[in-house]
C-alpha cells in the first residue's frame, strides 16, 4: 500500500468514513445478537431471525470497506495479485448482502411507516441488480473488459453504500426538521438517496471510467504504417 499517493489515501479514508455508520452500527447489532449489550434500539426483526441479518451485515460490511480499496488506482498498477485476491473476497460479499437483503425485503413484514410499496419493489429491483452487475463483472475481467468490469462493480458498490448515504442524510433530516421521515416520505427518501449514489457513480464513471485514455506519444524516428 505504499505505493497509494496522498489524493488516493484522502479518497480511501473519506470512503471509509462515510460508511462508517451503518458498517459499524451492524457490527454492533452483530455483537447484540451474539449475546452482548444492547447499544442500539431493540429490532424484533433482528432477534425472531438473526442470521439473514447478520449474514448481511457481515457482507455490506466487507464488500463496502474492502470494496473502496479496489477502486484505487496504483493498487490496481502495482499490486495486481492483491487487487485479484481482494476482489474475489468483495465479489462473494457483494452478492451475500444482495441476496440476503432481497430475503429480507421479501420474508419481513415491515410495518407501512417504514417501507411502502415503493421501497419494496426498489429494494427488489435493486437487490437483483446488483447481483446482475456482480455477475457481469465477473463476466467482463474473464473476457478482459476491464473498463466494463470496473463500471458494474462501482455500480453495484453505488447501490451497496445506499445505506450509508440514507444515513447521513437521514441524520441531516432529523437535525433539520427533529422527526425521522415515514411512510410514502421516507419511501421516497429511500430512493432519492439510491439514485443519488447511481448518479455520482455515472458521473465517475464518464469521467475516469469510460473516457478514453490518450495514446501514448509515438517516439521520433519509428516507422508508422
Amino acid at each position: 500500500m505504499n505505493a497509494l499517493t496522498g489524493r488516493e489515501w484522502s479518497a480511501l479514508i473519506l470512503i471509509i468514513v462515510f460508511s462508517a455508520i451503518p458498517s459499524f452500527g451492524g457490527l454492533i447489532r452483530i455483537v447484540e445478537l451474539a449475546g452482548g449489550p444492547s447499544v442500539i434500539p431493540v429490532n424484533p426483526r433482528a432477534l425472531a431471525y438473526p442470521w439473514p441479518i447478520i449474514l448481511h451485515l457481515l457482507g455490506s460490511f466487507v464488500f463496502c470497506i474492502a470494496g473502496a480499496i479496489q477502486f484505487l488506482p496504483s493498487l490496481r498498477r502495482h499490486h495486481r495479485a492483491t487487487h485479484r485476491m481482494v476482489g474475489r473476497v468483495v465479489v462473494i460479499a457483494g452478492l451475500l448482502s444482495a441476496s440476503t437483503g432481497l430475503w429480507m425485503t421479501v420474508y419481513f413484514a415491515f410495518p407501512e411507516a417504514l417501507q411502502g410499496s415503493l421501497l419494496f419493489s426498489v429494494r427488489v429491483i435493486l437487490g437483483f441488480a446488483m447481483i446482475g452487475l456482480l455477475g457481469w463483472a465477473i463476466i467482463a475481467v474473464r473476457a478482459h473488459s476491464f473498463k466494463s468490469h470496473g463500471a458494474s462493480m462501482l455500480r453495484a458498490y453505488a447501490i451497496a453504500q445506499g445505506a450509508s448515504t440514507q444515513a447521513l442524510l437521514g441524520i441531516a433530516w432529523i437535525v433539520s426538521f427533529g422527526v425521522e421521515p415515514t411512510g410514502f416520505l421516507r419511501d421516497c427518501f429511500m430512493v432519492f438517496c439510491w439514485v443519488l449514489n447511481l448518479l455520482v457513480a455515472e458521473a465517475v464513471i464518464h469521467f475516469f471510467i469510460a473516457k478514453p485514455r490518450p495514446a501514448a506519444p509515438t517516439p521520433q524516428g519509428a516507422f508508422v504504417k
